[in-house]
């Protein structure tokens, strides 16, 4: 039960693969154990949820708050921030190490004093304890050797024990919110200009850096990245104003990827989808060379590949963003060369029959049902995961209109309770709201 398997896998864009940083370790093991660590920490979040040993604003390793609930409440809240007329910047950060730096000592201590069960604890104890790995790699001898640093990443518990880990790391301030994806950190502050933005942002990381080293938790300060966000509508000179941290100078980014998702300061989804499209072609390019024109795979076969490694990438964010008219149709185009290949049809098949060969749906069809299910995601998103943000920052109830504060006032009422079953106007509505032009 202590004993695993780790496979070494290189980190994808890497100047050099001549430093162990370079290369992460995932640990395979026994099939009992996963299912034991499985029933573990299950348990263990429910424990934490009731114990509130949970941060509000955590996300990742817990059900129902996956990365597109963290986006979906960043980008939210900026969006509410901006129609408050505010000026809102955020700085990303990250977990130096991430789940290497776990202390069993330290985290039986937390767990411990927040209350959760005697036996779990001594569990989780004696999981991070006295651990045996073997390396797996082309000319590796197969010892199996102790393993005495953090929690090991693969298994199921490791993400939720190092969320509980890290909780504390969460400042509180009234300007803004910070929000995680397990050791993901993103700070958000909101003001009347960009440098006091600035100043904020230096004050509250100083607030968890100095907090760090009490856990043995450090930040990758050259992986920091800062956004200035602003609107469509926004006619000003864009700011370049940087942010000092550590001695090393950090300007602003115009585009950031966090969780997959491609953000830009106008929260645009064009560049988003055309990365998701780079990405889409070079999986396509790949997986292509397994069945030429009239031979290899079956069309079965190929429609299988082509459902779950090429259509996963091509529409992720799609209940986050919808596609402008310009991008879809380079979507459009390239999938009707991807159902092509699935089907082996000549290229002027037409479409109807295209898509009723591959059982595959359009593009088109995919992206509008996805954003619209993004509204109901919403409320029931602000319930347990990120409560505290800043739903209505002062001076918000004087700038926004009577109309757009009472609807919005009903969705937040939501979660409190179960959310309802809205109606399709209610939906349709709610998504308005977080749009920046409707609140002009």
């Amino acid at each position: 039960m202590k004993k695993a398997n780790g496979i070494v896998l290189d980190k994808p864009g890497k100047p050099n693969y001549r430093t162990p940083s370079s290369f992460r370790i995932i640990v395979l093991h026994e099939t009992v154990s996963k299912i034991l660590k499985r029933l573990s920490a299950l348990r263990l979040a429910c424990a934490a949820r009731s114990l509130g040993l949970l941060h509000p604003n955590l996300s990742g390793s817990l059900a129902g708050l996956g990365c597109f609930n963290t986006v979906a409440t960043l980008t939210h809240e900026v969006r509410l921030l901006q129609a408050a007329a505010f000026n809102v910047s955020t700085l990303f950060l990250d977990v130096k190490g991430g789940f290497d730096n776990v202390c069993a000592n330290k985290l039986a201590t937390i767990l411990t004093r927040g209350g959760v069960s005697t036996y779990l604890v001594a569990w989780i104890k004696s999981f991070l304890s006295k651990g045996q790995c073997c390396l797996i790699f082309q000319g590796a001898p197969k010892v199996f050797c102790l393993v005495a640093v953090g929690t090991p990443q693969g298994s199921a518990i490791s993400p939720l024990l190092f969320v509980l880990y890290i909780a504390s790391l969460h400042p509180t301030h009234p300007q803004g919110l910070a929000i995680s994806y397990v050791e993901d950190l993103t700070i958000t502050v909101r003001s009347d200009s960009v440098r006091s933005n600035i100043r904020a942002l230096q004050y509250y990381f100083g607030i968890i850096q100095r907090q760090g080293p009490d856990l043995g938790v450090a930040f990758s300060v050259p992986k920091t990245e800062l956004i200035h966000w602003r609107t469509l509508k926004d006619r000003s000179d864009l700011s370049f104003a940087p942010i000092v941290i550590n001695d090393m100078l950090f300007p602003p980014s115009q585009v950031v990827r966090w969780l997959g998702y491609w953000l830009t300061p106008t929260l645009h989804s064009s560049v988003h989808f055309l990365r998701r499209l780079a990405l889409a072609k070079a999986s396509f390019t790949t997986i292509r060379q397994l069945s030429a024109a009239g031979k290899g795979l079956s069309s079965w076969s190929n429609r299988k590949l082509v459902f779950g490694a090429i259509l996963p990438v091509l529409t992720y964010g799609c209940n986050l963003f919808v596609p402008d008219t310009a991008t879809l149709r380079k979507l459009n185009s390239f999938w009707h060369v991807v159902l092509q290949w699935t089907t082996n049809c000549f290229y002027t098949t037409t479409l109807g029959a295209l898509y009723r060969e591959a059982s595959l749906p359009p593009i088109s069809s995919i992206s509008p049902p996805s954003a619209n299910t993004t509204v109901g995601q919403l409320p029931s998103a602000w319930s347990a995961p990120l409560r505290n943000s800043t739903l209505e920052p002062p001076g918000y109830p004087n700038l926004c209109p009577p109309g757009t504060r009472a609807v919005l006032r009903t969705i937040i009422t939501f979660s409190s309770e179960a959310p309802p079953k809205p109606s399709t106007l209610l939906h349709g509505l709610a998504w308005r709201l977080t749009q920046p032009s409707t609140y002009h």
